[in-house]
């Protein structure tokens, strides 16, 4: 059991839990809030979501023990908050809920587009609701709802706050006020302003990484080699191109998960900007035989390094369906970094037609990602590091 503290629905709570305890099931079955729901337990439906320091996550798939000493808002915790009032009222009266199974996260994911989208559109709505899922209404009458609370409040002239400074306590007498927000501790490395702007719309379900490698080649030729799209793919373990315009690219990456083999079919959109040696590449792809879908969004950065050039890496991705079991956070990213490390490995190998070559080849003939060997291969080294430290301490 692990103790932990933390602020629930306005009051400090202390209580001892199994680590492995999600905040869905903290609320629930130890806080007894339970206007919590828990659908999918795999970060899809939006039913758990809740406010973790003022930003909406899924309950689901968050460690009640990494919320320690961080305010939790489930809606109970927001029955005084003026925007989920006036969404409450626009739910009402726009027909925007059924069963009720999925409204107290799509009232919380609304309240976030309020106050971080203020001037969205019926389609930029649609959009930011697709991590919550309803299966009665058809989502016209919830749309509607949260437009007319945008148009309200741009009509009156509201001041929009960004959702980063809102937090809502509670004082000894019973009375609630808004403060501005502490920091939110950030595990991940930072990332440059330009960057975080841009993500800024990526929400909870998305699996994050930063990673770098080096290229022995000097910037100028490492771009042209990184704009060489066949070349890049045929070095990515797993990724095949069938289709390559100056914008897009057409294909399809093959993975085996033991005996589980899932090819994902797709296409993606390309930026390069030469004059600032970056690049972004935005896509999505299927896998026909489970269904499942992912998404991508992935930037890259080129910067003069002592042995050539260092590769700067951002990712994010989703996963979603039944495969979707395997994108656990730090699974996913121990993975996405072996990829990548394999990947850089290869490419070097290639452009220096030296020991990653053999490795290049090898990757085109299996054409497919073997996650369990580069996951082995990650515990392998981790093991041997461990003993290192351990002999050295003798």
């Amino acid at each position: 059991m692990t103790s932990l503290s933390l602020i629930a629905n306005g009051e400090k709570v202390e209580v001892d839990v199994p680590p492995r305890t999600s905040l869905a099931d903290l609320f629930r079955e130890n806080l007894r809030f339970t206007g919590i729901n828990v659908g999918c337990e795999q970060g899809v439906c939006g039913s758990c979501t809740v406010l973790v320091d003022g930003m909406p996550v899924r309950s689901c798939l968050i460690p009640a023990i990494s919320c320690e000493g961080q305010d939790v808002r489930s809606i109970e915790g927001l029955e005084d908050d003026e925007i989920i009032n006036l969404l409450r009222d626009a739910f009402k009266r726009e027909h925007g809920l059924q069963c009720g199974f999925c409204t107290p996260g799509m009232l919380i994911a609304a309240r976030d587009i309020v106050l971080r989208v203020p001037n969205a559109d019926e389609r930029r709505i649609r959009h930011e609701l697709e991590g919550n899922l309803c299966r009665c209404t058809g989502y016209i009458g919830i749309v509607n709802a949260i437009n007319s609370v945008l148009q309200d409040r741009l009509a009156a002239g509201a001041k929009v706050v960004p959702v980063e400074t809102i937090k809502i306590t509670k004082g000894v007498d019973g009375s609630r006020s808004s403060l501005p927000l502490p920091p939110v501790p950030r595990t991940r490395r930072a990332q440059s302003a330009s960057v975080a702007a841009e993500r800024a719309l990526a929400r909870d379900g998305w699996t994050h990484f930063e990673e770098s490698f080096v290229i022995f080649r000097p910037p100028a030729e490492v771009w042209k080699i990184l704009s060489n799209f066949n070349l890049v793919a045929s070095c990515l373990p797993g990724a095949e191109l069938t289709e390559e315009g100056e914008r897009h690219v057409k294909g399809c990456m093959r993975v085996r998960l033991g005996p589980i083999r899932a090819t994902f079919a797709g296409s993606a959109s390309v930026e390069l900007d030469e004059a600032t040696l970056s690049g972004r590449i935005r896509g999505g792809g299927a896998e026909g035989g489970s269904g499942s879908r992912t998404r991508t969004d992935a930037s890259f950065r080129i910067e003069p390094d002592s042995a050539g050039s260092r590769v700067s890496l951002v990712v994010d991705y989703n996963l979603q369906g039944p495969l979707a079991q395997f994108s656990r956070s730090g699974l996913a990213q121990d993975l996405g970094r072996r990829l990548v490390a394999e990947f850089a490995d290869n490419l070097n190998g290639s452009v220096s037609g030296q020991s990653g070559a053999a490795k290049t080849a090898a990757s085109s003939s299996d054409r497919s990602v073997d996650a369990f060997r580069l996951l082995s291969d990650g515990l392998k080294s981790w093991l041997s590091r461990f003993l290192q430290k351990l002999s050295r301490r003798r």
